[in-house]
């Protein structure tokens, strides 16, 4: 079976029953199901096969939850493409994976040439037959790689399926909750830390554009919610808020964060609301939820990212590869049914990052004695800044680009709203001038703005090590100082 039976189960177990509420608008599972079986027509319509990809960019939407159940019904592949992105980076994803049918939304129109609007999917062709099964790649995540080059992380059906069992673990999912996501859908984390599990499960969800923190504060009230996933940022904004002391929460089991290292003092300040705040850990490359918090331990383990998922294992590592002991830090490695199958077009990646069943994350942790995972560093340069990854490298070639500069590295800075912005060290060539408002002026249109530097500080030369290495460690304390 393929996914898109979650659906026409439903339908037929509760057909009133709320799926959806978006804009003011309720979808019921009856209705669902047929806006899946007629997207899936109109796909078929337009030459989509099995193993074929579908792209779409938009805001969050019914649409977008409508074409990953299509997809699935027709064992076709989602690519669904980060809305944030400037054109050249969309462009980059586009060519690395040809869509046989790009959709997109009319605010997006001029961004993509030969796209279409997503209203197509409600044709009214009979629905075709449903040949997806549960080992067929469904979902095409784009996620920066080592080289700031995009990496197609390939999950199959299979993986959002046991990823949803997961979630309903880690939350006690049940039919009677109602989960409100802000969180980009082209995101794993968006679409899958609660928003398939709740349709799996057969709950109602709550969708929202995008986020805005006052709407979100209002619609937990509102619709009595009783899940929700925000990341740091996101709760940082909404507690800046002058009503996030008095709302009404008490209608929420509790609130899922995650997507960087989250400290204990922030999960403390946001549990004093009288909500449990619970992490979850994962990646793209684990559909994400790989471990979790869940609400019984939310005080007694505050700072910890959890323990190994229901379907899923963890170890830590040494560099020998040895299994590291309670208490000493290592690579943390996942392993389960809910892991990526590899990375799009790229075997070499694949082999490095998938080996002997585990995926290596290039994370660093350690597991406590009861099996707790403490995330305490990433052993790659990423950047996660309001939720967003970020990699150095993508970042500096912009800046190497231009003839004046001689060498550039990118860091993180700590940031009390976003977790880490983007800040940098710039080397001119002799001779050359250049103010940091002239550097930063440099990424206008190329990247999304959530990548462009905060800060760019001039400096003579880049700390290196003895075998010429930029000691990125040495750059953030030089940024950290006053000029």
């Amino acid at each position: 079976m393929d996914l898109s039976h979650w659906i026409e189960r439903h339908a037929r177990f509760a057909p009133g029953a709320v799926a959806i509420r978006f804009e003011g608008r309720d979808i019921a599972y009856a209705e669902l199901a047929q806006r899946v079986r007629r997207a899936a027509a109109a796909l078929a319509a337009r030459g989509v096969r099995q193993g074929d990809a579908v792209a779409h960019l938009g805001l969050n939407h019914p649409a977008a939850l409508v074409l990953l159940f299509a997809c699935a019904r027709l064992g076709a592949m989602l690519v669904p493409l980060n809305w944030r992105l400037a054109p050249p980076e969309l462009a980059r994803v586009v060519a690395d994976c040809p869509p046989r049918v790009l959709l997109v939304e009319k605010a997006f129109a001029a961004t993509l040439p030969n796209a279409v609007d997503i209203e197509v999917l409600e044709g009214e062709a009979g629905p075709p037959p449903a040949v997806g099964a549960e080992d067929m790649p469904l979902l095409l995540c784009y996620t920066s790689g080592s080289t700031g080059a995009p990496k197609g992380v390939v999950l199959p059906q299979r993986a959002l399926l046991w990823n949803a069992v997961n979630s309903t673990h880690m939350h006690d999912l049940t039919s009677a909750d109602r989960v409100l996501t802000t969180l980009p859908l082209f995101h794993v984390g968006g679409l899958n830390i609660l928003t398939t599990p709740a349709l799996h499960a057969g709950a109602s969800v709550t969708l929202h554009a995008r986020f805005d923190p006052r709407a979100a504060l209002e619609a937990i009230e509102r619709e009595r919610i009783t899940l929700t996933v925000l990341v740091p940022a996101q709760l940082t904004a909404m507690m800046e808020l002058p009503d996030w002391k008095r709302a009404d929460l008490s209608s929420l089991r509790m609130i899922t964060t995650g997507s960087t290292i989250v400290p204990e003092a922030f999960v403390r300040k946001v549990s004093a609301r009288g909500v449990p705040v619970v992490q979850v850990y994962g990646s793209t490359e684990t559909c994400p939820i790989a471990a979790y918090v869940r609400a019984a331990d939310a005080g007694r383990k505050a700072g910890s990212a959890g323990a190994a998922a229901l379907h899923c294992e963890l170890k830590v590592v040494g560099e020998d590869g040895a299994e590291q002991p309670a208490g000493r830090d290592g690579e943390i490695l996942v392993r389960g049914p809910n892991v990526a199958s590899g990375y799009w077009r790229a075997p070499e990646e694949s082999a490095r990052a998938f080996r002997d069943g585990w995926y290596r994350s290039g994370d660093v942790g350690h597991l406590d004695e009861e099996g707790h995972l403490y995330v305490v560093a990433r052993m790659k340069d990423l950047i996660i800044s309001g939720g967003e990854n970020i990699y150095p490298a993508e970042v500096e070639s912009v800046l190497l680009e231009c003839t004046a500069v001689e060498e550039a590295c990118v860091v993180g800075r700590p940031d009390a709203r976003w977790g880490e912005v983007v800040a940098a060290a710039v080397v001119l060539k002799a001779g050359c001038r250049m103010t940091e408002a002239e550097a930063i002026a440099l990424f206008q249109g190329r990247i999304a703005r959530y990548k462009h530097p905060r800060e760019v500080r001039f400096l003579e030369r880049l700390p290196r090590s003895a075998l010429g290495k930029v000691q990125r460690e040495a750059v953030r304390t030089a940024l950290s100082e006053s000029p």
